[in-house]
């Protein structure tokens, strides 16, 4: 599974999602976790309403489960769990290395249900929907 942080030094979650000057992505599972990518961001972050700078950040964090912020405006909310990622409020900058032992020590247990629905994000395509025609050609 993919978590994505949003972040002005690549080390805590400290920024506010539409104004990150990084997004760090790491791969985690229950054994273990490491970086994927980290994404660097223009200096222009701060002009609010600007909803293009929001695209960037979207595209980035596509294929993650989690998006972990500071804080995160109502539209980018939107965006980000219409494209079925789960975002997460952080109140005060805290470690992102200690954030994914959190998660990994959660995995190794019962993980609660919005975090089995994220795990299964990345797996096999869900057929739940029985308007969908699948067509092999």
């Amino acid at each position: 599974m993919k978590i994505a942080f949003a972040t002005q030094d690549k080390e805590n979650v400290n920024a506010h999602f539409g104004w990150a000057k990084h997004i760090v992505v790491y791969e985690l599972s229950a054994d273990g976790h490491r970086l994927v990518q980290s994404f660097d961001f223009g200096d222009k972050l701060e002009e609010d309403g600007d909803e293009d700078k929001l695209a960037p950040k979207l595209a980035v964090i596509h294929d993650c489960a989690i998006v972990y912020v500071a804080a995160i405006g109502g539209s980018a909310a939107a965006r980000v769990v219409a494209s079925k990622i789960h975002p997460i409020k952080v109140p005060e900058p805290e470690p992102i290395a200690e954030i994914l032992g959190k998660l990994q020590d959660v995995l190794k247990g019962t993980p609660p249900p919005w975090l089995r629905k994220a795990l299964h994000k990345d797996s096999a395509p869900s057929f739940a929907f029985e308007e969908d025609e699948v067509t092999h050609g």
